[in-house]
């Protein structure tokens, strides 16, 4: 008998839809309120979820979804950084 595995479903906080996990960018907030994108997807600290795309990262930045999330204020300069990620992650 073949079992069917439960595939992990996250949100993205930029345009709110429910994707497979692996189709999505894990942002991380490490200790001292750094933050990253974590490609791997299991590295230790708070995360949210953001599609591949630029839009979503302009969204989540628009509805402060990233903020609310990761529970911290995060400044404009960090948000040049995860989208020059976000931009090398795409290609």
């Amino acid at each position: 008998m073949v079992q069917n595995r439960k595939v992990p479903l996250r949100r993205c906080v930029g345009c709110g839809e429910m994707k497979e996990k692996r189709d999505l960018i894990r942002v991380l907030k490490e200790d001292e309120n750094r933050i990253s994108l974590d490609p791997t997807g299991r590295k230790n600290g708070r995360g949210a979820y953001l599609c591949r795309k630029q839009e979503c990262l302009e969204k989540a930045v628009k509805n402060r979804g990233l903020e609310r999330s990761l529970k911290c204020r995060i400044d404009s300069a960090v948000y040049q950084a995860l989208s020059e990620e976000l931009r090398e992650a795409e290609s």
